[in-house]
């Protein structure tokens, strides 16, 4: 074993990126394991098994979207119009206002 306390910072950080890119591939080649023993049980009684790979990351992660709807008289409560409406919007369209007068220009 390697003794910790006379490495430099930069050389524990080589350890611990060296370390987690390790691990990482440990993990990757277990999950193929197991995804190709799941696999042949399940071909083994004739079923179809299909995975899905959440591994990859979505390209649109991370983007903000731009905010839509601003309260009259708060305006710090937006919504951008995705998701669930609300409260306060809901509250105003319930009153007989419409959507669209509180959509921003």
């Amino acid at each position: 074993m390697t003794d910790f306390q006379n490495l430099s910072e930069d050389e524990l950080q080589a350890v611990i990126l060296n370390a987690e890119k390790a691990l990482k591939a440990k993990q990757a080649d277990k999950r193929k394991e197991v995804m190709n023993q799941i696999k042949e049980l399940a071909a083994s009684i004739n079923v179809a098994v299909e995975f899905i790979d959440d591994q990859k990351k979505s390209a649109r992660k991370g983007i903000k979207v731009p905010v839509k709807y601003r309260h009259p008289n708060d305006s710090s409560k937006t919504w951008t119009g995705r998701g669930v409406m609300p409260k306060w919007l809901q509250t105003l369209v319930e009153q007989g206002h419409d959507r669209s007068e509180f959509e921003i220009d």
